[in-house]
């Protein structure tokens, strides 16, 4: 027979925690929801860990109850609750109802009273029970079928009280809790307990007295004239405050454990609540479908189901949609095309225009303008089909981006909604999501791409309009526009690895890793599952004594930032992070690259996102070659797998030097950072020079380390933390170093100042070419958050600027290519770096075009410096 488990919650408490740990939080009704939120996120956890089968939350039911008769001022220090949190319980208690969850609260108790009343009678029937509370008043109920959760801090760190448990924190009994409440006293209570006596005292007391009532009978034999002196004069408050902090575990309860059972929820309850505050995230928890588009009915729209492309179809100017439903479009099958023009509304489906020869043509004619959504996408999914596409003339997405990088649309409903445009439906709607997704019959399918691609026209006069306003078309046009055509062709050549070159660097790591698993088991003595966190931690903290974390309910931290800090203790701790480290390589980087080889190309074919970051920074996926670890040597052996698709040619790389710090020095115009770099001076010597106030002969290396750390700290928006971590010093010390910059470098600091000032009156900040970044936080209440964004309005403009940099790069590269007429071939973009693959013969040229072309990508007031290379692989080519 299975066990009756019941799990009691003290609500005010836990949403108490909630409201605190998470920051303000609205819904679009205006309504406060971060404490329904972190409560919910609670629940959920506790329905998912403990599978309760019964469960009921207490509230207090008021200000004033039986306690306020002993001491009229129990409680009395306590502020008035914040009206954000206040207006949200109800929510809490209607969440609570959708989920089938008892609730309780009784006029004169505190639900601790309630809660030590249920555990109570549940433990006498034989329940196991377990208490879930932000405080530890509750954590007297402790017993061998009790244990009572108590939240440390967030909604997700708890200590779980057990009797053991209390005995190994306090050195007490669950009893004795009350007892070291009466002596101590309660803050937040405003339990008095004794003056003078704190944690520490109490505990002592109780280790030799037991309880409060044998202390007060037995005062003779304390030790201390000035402890014996209080406690005598303080008797009263003593007990006062011991039966205060007593909870009452025999309440007159109009409700039993039965009232407690729990047997789930009824999802289509909690679905309407989620709805209801606006709880996107938990709605695709629930694997919910997007709730139907009632608001907007949708008007009928005509169109025709071309199953032969006719040549009046296929106008000069034209709205193409290109439909892929897969998320990897690299040769995936094309569902159909929506085509709207001034002849018509069309849908063709898939073999009709790819099997037509006038749509073929049409498509790769450049004088023949088209409109698209996500023109990366469609250059590539019809170039793997055999057909090229020309002409495109504006990319809706890529307008959208611009315009607000921030919201990561998914497909083009999403755009027409923040433009109030309501003649399309999501992708979700109509394909469905998840397991359930499936492309629909012909007519339903045809009505969604003439939708969408009818959307794009409508849209493109608006996002036109807009770009001009914002000083931003040229950022289209002239650079993002032709570089998704560029990019297309890099990710349909793709790179080619040499596989046999992949295994045998694996089969090289495995026997590293077999190596460093004996020499570890040999440090510890034993042998132990060196993956298990749980093993780990019991070997370095326990039986090699090494200095520890602080335990927690899952054991002992073993994550990289606490190793790295004890890799000066023990031997063990480095090998372990070297097996980590070549772990990872051989899973994520060998066995990862083999499995996206292309079977019938030898190639990868990474794909480019160009309308993701917020920076304008490219990011790559399936696979991401911009995260090969390099630092390691293992790491960078990698890239000899990435070799010429040809013989006789070579791989040739070219990468920008220090491009971020020479954009700082040029918005910055900063003298000393202009005069080192045209001066070509090495930058982090001379801001050591100039920091540490010494000649350049007396710079040392950790003098250099130290500059170059704060000099791309200073990119990123650095705070005295993130550089005490970098550089394992104090966060004074940080401060200073970082303080002695600033004064070196003032043009910087005022930099610094001007850019928080400028996102503060504006909104946003922006880039060299005009590339935008809202950052809303800017004025926000929160420290954290306002903190954050200020870092944010700091480093977006060098990073954005860097970032349009290299890009230019890349479109005037591949002008050049062609101009040339060189067989040359772009094939991969990572960082601040250009690979390309080359005939040997063509080596000269390229070292002549490459960085003449990268270092005139734009113009400022240094210098921009590319190194370059060749050799028969990537990783030759450094």
């Amino acid at each position: 027979m299975t066990r009756k488990k019941l799990v009691l919650i003290d609500g005010n408490s836990i949403a108490y925690r909630a409201f605190f740990a998470l920051p303000l939080l609205n819904n679009d009704k205006g309504v406060h929801t971060n404490a329904i939120y972190g409560f919910t996120m609670i629940l959920m956890r506790i329905l998912e860990d403990e599978n309760p089968t019964h469960m009921l939350v207490a509230f207090d039911a008021g200000k004033t109850t039986f306690r306020h008769k002993t001491y009229s001022e129990y409680k009395g220090g306590r502020q008035k609750t914040p009206p954000e949190l206040s207006e949200q319980f109800p929510f809490i208690r209607e969440l609570l109802d959708a989920y089938k969850v008892s609730r309780y609260e009784l006029e004169n108790y505190e639900a601790d009273d309630i809660i030590g009343t249920l555990s109570k009678q549940a433990e006498e029937e034989g329940y196991e029970v377990k208490v879930i509370s932000g405080d530890k008043d509750l954590t007297q109920l402790a017993s061998k079928h009790i244990t009572v959760d108590i939240t440390r801090k967030g909604i997700t760190d708890v200590d779980s009280y057990t009797p053991e448990f209390i005995k190994e924190k306090y050195g007490l009994t669950a009893d004795q809790i009350i007892d070291m409440k009466g002596l101590m006293g309660d803050s937040s209570d405003n339990i008095p307990g004794v003056p003078g006596v704190g944690e520490k005292t109490a505990i002592k007391l109780l280790k030799e007295f037991h309880s409060v009532e044998k202390l007060l009978s037995s005062l003779d034999q304390v030790s201390g004239k000035k402890l014996k002196e209080k406690l005598e004069e303080h008797q009263e408050l003593a007990k006062i405050s011991k039966e205060l902090a007593t909870i009452d575990r025999e309440v007159p309860l109009e409700i039993s454990l039965s009232d407690t059972d729990y047997t789930g929820y009824d999802k289509q309850d909690v679905v309407k609540i989620y709805r209801e505050l606006g709880f996107q995230s938990l709605l695709d928890k629930l694997g919910e479908e997007p709730q139907a588009e009632e608001h907007h009915e949708l008007e009928e729209i005509e169109f025709i189901t071309a199953d032969t492309v006719t040549e009046d179809m296929l106008e000069d100017e034209s709205s193409l949609l290109v439909e892929i439903t897969e998320e990897n479009y690299h040769s995936a099958q094309i569902a159909g095309f929506g085509l709207v023009n001034q002849s018509g509304k069309y849908f063709i489906p898939a073999a009709a225009a790819l099997e037509s020869e006038l749509f073929q043509a049409w498509a790769a004619d450049e004088t023949k303008k088209k409109t698209v959504y996500d023109a990366k996408k469609s250059i590539v999914s019809l170039k793997w089909k055999g057909i090229e596409l020309a002409g495109i003339d504006f990319d809706v997405l890529m307008a959208a981006y611009i315009l607000n990088p921030s919201p990561n649309f998914d497909d083009i409903s999403g755009v027409a909604k923040e433009y109030d445009i309501h003649t399309v439906s999501s992708d979700e709607a109509i394909y469905g999501k998840g397991a359930k997704r499936a492309i629909p019959g012909e007519d339903k399918l045809g009505e969604h791409l003439v939708r969408k691609a009818e959307a794009a026209l409508i849209l493109r006069d608006k996002l036109n309009k807009e770009l001009i306003e914002n000083e931003q078309y040229e950022l289209f046009k002239d650079l993002e526009l032709p570089l998704s055509g560029v990019l297309a062709e890099m990710e349909a050549t793709g790179v080619k690895v040499d596989r046999k070159a992949l295994k045998d660097m694996g089969d090289e790591l495995k026997k590293q890793l077999l190596v460093l698993e004996e020499n570890i088991h040999s440090l510890a003595g034993e042998k132990f599952n060196i993956n298990s966190p749980k093993q780990l931690g019991v070997i370095l903290f326990e039986k090699l004594q090494l200095p520890a974390a602080k335990k927690t309910k899952t054991g002992y931290s073993t994550s990289a930032d606490v190793l790295e800090k004890l890799a000066d203790k023990h031997e063990i701790v480095q090998e372990i992070l070297h097996y980590r480290q070549l772990g990872k390589l051989q899973s994520t980087y060998i066995e990862g690259l083999l499995k996206v080889v292309h079977h019938d190309t030898d190639r990868v074919h990474t794909r480019y996102n160009q309308t993701l970051t917020q920076t304008g920074r490219l990011s790559s996926t399936d696979p991401n070659l911009q995260n090969i670890p390099i630092r390691l040597e293992e790491g960078r052996k990698i890239r000899r797998a990435f070799v010429p698709s040809k013989k006789g040619w070579v791989m040739f790389a070219a990468d920008y030097s220090q491009i971020e710090l020479r954009v700082l020095a040029h918005i910055a115009g900063d003298e000393k950072l202009i005069e080192a770099f045209n001066n070509d001076l090495d930058i982090h010597t001379q801001t050591a020079v100039d920091v540490f106030n010494v000649k350049p002969e007396e710079v040392t290396a950790n003098m250099r380390r130290h500059a170059k750390a704060v000099n791309f700290g200073i990119v990123y928006g650095i705070s005295d933390y993130g550089l005490s971590q970098s550089l394992s010093i104090t966060r004074k010390e940080a401060g200073e170093f970082i303080n002695r910059y600033l004064e070196s470098f003032p043009g910087v600091k005022q930099y610094m100042d001007d850019i928080i000032h400028e996102a503060k009156q504006k909104g946003y900040v922006k880039t060299l070419l005009h590339r935008r970044r809202y950052i809303p936080e800017i004025t926000s209440r929160n420290f954290n958050l306002r903190s954050f964004a200020e870092r944010t309005a700091m480093n977006t403009p060098i990073q954005g600027s860097a970032a349009d940099i290299i890009k230019k790069a890349m479109l005037d590269m591949a002008l050049e290519l062609k101009a040339n007429n060189l067989e040359t071939r772009l094939l991969l973009q990572v960082h601040d770096e250009l690979i390309f693959e080359a005939p040997e013969e063509e080596v000269e040229i390229l070292r002549k075009i490459v960085p003449e072309v990268m270092e005139n990508a734009v113009e400022l007031e240094v210098p921009l410096k590319v190194d370059y290379s060749h050799g028969s692989s990537w990783y030759d080519a450094k």
